[in-house]
């Protein structure tokens, strides 16, 4: 099969390190790539991502080419799912191989705002200018946020995040100051828990781009991990495959994927089928729409396209809209099966 040159091709994404230096990797981790040029093209940097991700969170490829495509696509994540399955690795390995700084919040029901956001501190006789209020930056001061079980917070500190993340700014004592870019969450929450958690409502829910369930691995994953390299052994010996700046590009080169108007009527089509009342209590709203053509965009690129196609929208689907999306009465499916029955019933235009 003949490869057409995409419009990305011409972002030359070098493997790097944290700082941003260019190093060589210790491995190939794609096969075929020992004579591989000094710098590669973005599809090749973004295949050895996927590759590197799954050789630590082993046996879940799909939830991993989700997460990325979220992360391409400048979104946040949340992760719902039951303690000790992966979260914490999967969030860890994805800031290691970007090259990006990586913080972890335990959120229970005293954490406050300022734990998160930082304080500012009185302090006397600052050199050049005197007594001033200097601000201290909290842990959300990051480049990758694992906000772990961020239904125990209290709704005052929930808030304060998902602002944080919508406007990649915060506000304390009336100044403004800017997350550092790029900036991704990834939030979890235990669905098996209810007693002492403020569950997210809807509205902010909408928040995140995607929300996956990584499930207990199979027969042979697990045996993988019961005679396989410690976890935490295996993303201390991880070499970044990007840093930052080559995110940022990226995930500038996703905005230059193309839809056409064919594949836009077949989404405008699927929008308008979740506000018809005949599949959800209440339809997407214009931002979700937005969201999910993103997502589509990115997974796109994920698999070499300069185009999205039908099947790309498909596949996003269910992580994109199943956390924004509340079945109507009587449906008898839950949430990923209704938004499945929906894209089974919406032929093409």
């Amino acid at each position: 099969m003949v490869r057409m040159m995409r419009p990305t091709d011409h972002l030359q994404l070098t493997p790097a390190t944290a700082g941003g230096a260019a190093t060589t990797p210790r491995h190939d981790l794609a096969q075929g790539l020992s004579h591989r040029p000094a710098r590669a093209p973005l599809a090749l940097v973004l295949d050895r991502l996927l590759h590197q991700i799954s050789t630590v969170v082993v046996g879940k490829p799909a939830q991993i080419r989700d997460g990325v495509a979220c992360l391409l696509a400048g979104g946040h994540l949340l992760i719902e799912d039951l303690p000790g399955v992966g979260k914490t690795t999967l969030a860890h390995t994805l800031a290691v191989s970007m090259g990006l700084r990586f913080s972890r919040v335990q959120f229970t029901a005293d954490l406050m705002p300022s734990d998160l956001i930082g304080v500012s501190v009185f302090e006397r006789g600052r050199v050049g200018s005197g007594d001033a209020f200097v601000f201290h930056p909290g842990p959300l001061f990051t480049q990758v946020l694992l906000a772990d079980e961020i239904n125990r917070a209290g709704p005052r500190t929930q808030s304060a995040l998902l602002e944080a993340m919508e406007e990649h700014q915060v506000s304390v004592d009336g100044q403004s100051h800017p997350l550092p870019a790029p900036f991704f969450v990834i939030a979890t929450q235990n669905p098996a828990e209810q007693l002492g958690t403020y569950p997210l409502p809807e509205s902010q829910l909408d928040r995140f781009l995607m929300c996956l369930s990584l499930g207990y691995p199979d027969a042979a994953a697990e045996r993988e991990l019961l005679v396989g390299t410690d976890r935490r052994t295996a993303i201390r010996e991880l070499q970044p495959v990007m840093n930052g700046e080559q995110l940022l590009a990226a995930q500038a080169a996703v905005l230059q994927v193309h839809a056409a108007p064919a594949l836009l009527d077949y989404l405008q089509a699927l929008i308008a089928a979740t506000r018809s009342g005949a599949w959800f209590t209440q339809g997407l709203s214009p931002r979700a729409g937005l969201a999910w053509l993103r997502a589509a965009r990115a997974r796109a690129l994920l698999d070499g396209r300069d185009h999205v196609v039908p099947d790309d929208l498909q596949a996003v689907a269910v992580p994109v809209l199943a956390h924004r999306l509340l079945p109507r009465a009587g449906a008898g499916r839950g949430r990923a099966a209704q938004v499945q029955a929906m894209l089974e019933h919406v032929g093409l235009v």
